[in-house]
């Protein structure tokens, strides 16, 4: 079954197949650590998902700097870095284009956690609850 993107349109197989390609070949270019840029470099970058477009002529990459420092520096250097590390990708794929990339935060993680805050509380409140009848009961 496929899972849907974000943008709310359930991906093909195709799509989550060389979404998952390019997270991986991304992923070790950006560890072999020959970007120049300032903000980039030294830096560990977490691709956490590709999603390509339905023509798979753009992609966008949804990326995590380790321990959240810098972010909005570091994802603006990987778009300044994105023509450097899409001549690197085109070298490893077999597709008709090269996606052209654009790199966002991940926010799953920090929604994930909001969520979870949520329940958390709700199930305080009905422990809260629960503890008040019993004490009424008397």
């Amino acid at each position: 079954m496929a899972t849907k993107k974000r943008s709310g349109r359930p991906a093909s197989k195709r799509q989550l197949r060389v979404g998952e390609q390019l997270r991986h070949i991304i992923s070790s270019i950006l560890t072999e650590d020959n970007m120049h840029d300032p903000d980039v470099t030294s830096v560990s970058i977490t691709v956490t998902e590709v999603q390509p477009s339905q023509d798979m002529r753009n992609a966008t990459v949804y990326v995590l700097p380790l321990g959240g420092e810098n972010e909005k520096a570091v994802i603006d250097g990987l778009n300044r870095s994105s023509g450097f590390i899409q001549a690197e990708l085109g070298k490893q794929l077999t597709m008709k284009f090269t996606p052209r990339l654009v790199f966002k935060k991940d926010n799953s993680f920090e929604y994930g956690d909001h969520i979870d805050a949520l329940i958390r509380r709700n199930q305080t409140d009905v422990d809260d609850l629960d503890g008040d009848d019993t004490d009424n009961s008397e």
